[in-house]
């Protein structure tokens, strides 16, 4: 199976990529290709929508630890939701993301952004 990619620009510099299908060794080159092209150093928030991704390997992994790491070097921030219950195995096996926020719902990440942009506002950064 393939891997499709849907990216939606939130905000100037807030977007959420849909990943539906599989990301493996065959597919991972391709949504390092699309991160590439459409995350930069304005990015502050990327998050990546795994309703219907249905398998992750390790090539998959990589690519989603590499954007973590980029993002943070610049102040950014990175999260994933609707994890498939395979997928969040994977991740609770590897462990390769532990700072990464993991959501179950729009409306868990929107109260995460809301929790962080007030403590920015109150000084507590």
């Amino acid at each position: 199976m393939s891997l499709t990619i849907e990216v939606v620009n939130q905000a100037a510099d807030c977007k959420k990529i849909y990943l539906i299908g599989r990301l493996d060794t065959n597919t991972a080159q391709q949504l390092e290709d699309t991160i590439d092209k459409e995350v930069n150093e304005k990015t502050s928030m990327l998050t990546f929508d795994m309703a219907s991704l249905e398998y992750i390997s390790s090539a998959g992994l990589r690519v989603l630890f590499k954007t973590s790491k980029a993002l943070k070097k610049h102040g950014g921030h990175f999260g994933l939701m609707h994890l498939q219950p395979q997928i969040q195995k994977v991740l609770d096996i590897v462990k390769a993301l532990p700072a990464v926020p993991i959501f179950r719902n729009e409306q868990e990440m929107d109260d995460y952004l809301d929790a962080m942009q007030q403590k920015v506002l109150d000084g507590d950064d």
